[in-house]
């Protein structure tokens, strides 16, 4: 049976980063809608678990250091989130991940040729590749890069309100 949770987890993480990245540095309000797609509170005002979840992923990738922001917007965005030093160096590492693609153009220029291997390319790819395989390969690579465990210093656990 599969944990469609996790792969919906792996998704939400891929498109956060792409999302923060294409930002970086400046600092945005970045709203659960927009990574797990519309959603209408019940008639209580609850969000669909699905929604929940995806904020949850915001606030984990913020206790873990990878983001930070000023302040929830109820749980239906982060206010002015961005990138952490971390999270910008994770992005921009070169990658030694090997996520099968289509056949390479001929002889790309250096510069093309060592931007492809960045982990943001990498996660591009397997992002736009709509393979939950690569997606779960290309976040799970990223998220294993630093110790379990080890906290940026300056990284606090994040309130819910």
């Amino acid at each position: 049976m599969a944990d469609l949770h996790i792969e919906d987890f792996y998704r939400d993480v891929a498109k956060i980063f792409l999302q923060l990245f294409a930002s970086f540095p400046r600092r945005s309000v970045l709203y659960v809608e927009d990574i797990s797609g519309p959603d209408e509170p019940d008639e209580f005002g609850l969000h669909h678990p699905r929604f929940q979840a995806c904020f949850g992923t915001m606030l984990w990738l913020a206790e873990h250091g990878y983001l930070g922001f000023a302040d929830t917007i109820g749980q239906e965005a982060l206010d002015q989130a961005v990138l952490t030093r971390r999270g910008f160096l994770l992005l921009t590492a070169r990658s030694d991940l090997e996520l099968s693609s289509p056949p390479a153009e001929p002889e790309p220029s250096p510069s093309v040729s060592e931007h492809s291997r960045s982990n943001v390319a990498q996660l591009r790819s397997a992002l736009g590749s709509a393979s939950s395989l690569q997606i779960r390969e290309c976040v799970s690579y990223l998220l294993a890069q630093a110790p379990i465990g080890e906290v940026p210093a300056g990284a606090t656990p994040v309130s819910t309100r």
